[in-house]
Parts: C-alpha cells; sequence; structure tokens
C-alpha cells in the first residue's frame, strides 16, 4: 500500500510541475500582451509554484528512503522541512506581487485587453480542478507537502479570480479604473499569505510531534478490539512523518495469560493493524493486565 501512494504523490507532483510551467508562460505572455500586471502577478506566482513544486518531488522522494541505522523511524520528517521551504516560496511571491502591485497603481498605464478575461476563465477552471486532484492525491496518501502543492494550485485559483474581477472592473469602468487589476493583484497577494499559514500550522504540528490525529487513534482503538485475546485499550499515541504513522499502542489482555502468550497477541495486534490502517509505519505495542491498578 505505501509503494502505491509514493507512486500517486509522484505522479501528482509531475502533474503540478508540467501545468504550472504551461500556466506560467501562459499568463506572462498574455499579461504582457494584453497590459495586466494583474496575471503578470500570476505568472509570478506560477513559476515560483514550478519550482516549490519541484521540491515537493524531491521531499516525497527523499523522505520514502527506507529506514537506517542513523534514522531508524525514516526519512519521513524531511516532507515537513520541505514543506516550510514551500510556504517560503509562497511568502516571497506574495511580497514580490504586493511590491509590484503597489508601484503600478501610483504608474499611469493603459486598460487591459478584454481578451484576458478568457484567458483568466479557463485559467481559473483548471486550477481548481487542479486544487482537486491534488488534495485528493494528498488525502490518500497523507502527505502534508502534497497538500502544500495543493494549496498551491488553490492560491493559484484565487489570484486570477482576483485578477477577472478587477480587470473586469477597469474595462466595465473604463478611464480612471486602469488601476482596479493592480488593486486585485495586492488583495490576491494577502490571500497567498493567508493560505501559507494554513500550510506552515500542521507541518509544524508534525515536526513537534503535536496530537492532531483524534481519527486515526479511534481507528486504532476500534481494529485493536477486534483481535481475538485484545481487551481494550488504554494509550494511543500517533506521530506521522511523511506519508506514515508511527503507533505506540497500549493493549489490555487477560492478566493470566503467560509471557509467551501476551508477545504473541501484540505480534497479531501489530500485523492487524497494518492490514486494516492505511499508511502506518512502526508500531510499539505495550502490553497491560487487566487487573491492573
Amino acid at each position: 500500500m505505501l509503494e502505491t501512494n509514493i507512486d500517486k504523490a509522484i505522479k501528482a507532483s509531475y502533474f503540478s510541475i508540467i501545468g504550472n510551467t504551461l500556466l506560467a508562460l501562459l499568463k506572462g505572455v498574455a499579461g504582457f500582451f494584453g497590459n495586466s500586471y494583474a496575471l503578470i502577478a500570476d505568472a509570478i506566482e506560477s513559476t515560483t509554484d514550478i519550482f516549490s513544486s519541484i521540491l515537493v518531488l524531491f521531499g516525497i522522494k527523499y523522505s520514502t528512503r527506507p529506514a537506517d541505522e542513523n534514522h531508524p523511524y525514516g526519512h519521513g520528517r524531511a516532507e515537513a522541512l520541505i514543506t516550510f521551504i514551500v510556504v517560503g516560496f509562497l511568502i516571497t511571491a506574495a511580497t514580490v506581487i504586493a511590491y509590484e502591485s503597489i508601484v503600478n497603481i501610483q504608474t499611469p498605464h493603459d486598460l487591459p485587453k478584454s481578451w484576458t478575461l478568457i484567458v483568466l476563465g479557463a485559467i481559473i477552471i483548471w486550477k481548481e480542478i487542479s486544487f482537486r486532484l491534488v488534495l485528493k492525491k494528498s488525502k490518500e496518501t497523507n502527505s502534508s507537502a502534497l497538500k502544500a502543492d495543493a494549496w498551491h494550485h488553490r492560491s493559484d485559483a484565487i489570484t486570477s479570480v482576483a485578477a477577472f474581477l478587477g480587470i473586469s472592473i477597469a474595462l466595465f469602468c473604463g478611464k480612471g479604473y486602469e488601476s482596479a487589476d493592480d488593486w486585485a493583484a495586492l488583495f490576491a497577494s494577502g490571500f497567498i499569505i493567508y493560505n501559507s499559514y494554513l500550510i506552515f500550522r500542521p507541518a509544524l504540528g508534525e515536526i513537534m510531534d503535536e496530537h492532531l490525529y483524534d481519527d486515526v487513534v479511534e481507528n486504532i482503538r476500534e481494529a485493536s478490539v477486534k483481535v481475538k485475546g485484545i481487551l481494550g485499550t488504554e494509550k494511543c499515541f500517533v506521530r506521522k512523518t511523511g506519508m506514515v504513522y508511527h503507533i505506540e499502542l497500549h493493549a489490555i489482555v487477560n492478566a493470566n495469560i503467560t509471557v509467551k502468550e501476551g508477545h504473541r497477541l501484540a505480534h497479531e495486534l501489530e500485523d492487524y493493524l497494518r492490514k486494516q490502517i492505511t499508511g502506518v509505519g512502526r508500531v510499539l505495542i505495550h502490553i497491560e493486565p487487566d487487573d491492573y491498578s
């Protein structure tokens, strides 16, 4: 199952890289010839998206390296670190867009061309489709870096919507409203920064081993009691590294069984959890007697 998840994540990353490259070229050309800085700002963000998607691809491949003597839990944390870098790209792009928007607001320029709205409409639809596809893959693979990449697509869609509205206002209102699309780009930069925080926060929690996986814990508890001999569960800790969950579980068994029997139950429980729950890494089972006080 893990190999399948890795393949899905890698394919989604290549999809993002190719899509962002084509869109950056389209936006840049359309923005230049269509007199729209909002489109040029969009192209700037798509250009940073290319590099961030390449980083995501590298992070996914590196994070799935097997455990070794120096990294007994594997290399999964590299994915969260890559997410931090991706957020840095987003913030940098937002800063550049905001600065250039302010400069252009103060500089007289021609109205955008009406045909740029057609280009933007197609871009919005494509980026929203891309967001949904990559987000779906991020959920299937438990990849925080892929989730960040998905939100790159959504941020791109939002900046395109802002550009569409700005250009529409400029064209509808005419002379004196040439800077409407620049204001739209400025608004979009603020939204990108906000999304950067939404991406950064879960990755920080992953690095800090913050408890964020109540749904996984509940699935573990429900699955555990289905193993014959496991009477219940006590403590359950889950940490996420890359695309896998490492589990520490205290399982309650009959106090009168032998140590050998308890050892066998622990292995049966571990094997069962691996079959029932997607993306399980290391599992540590601690056996607790049912009459312990």
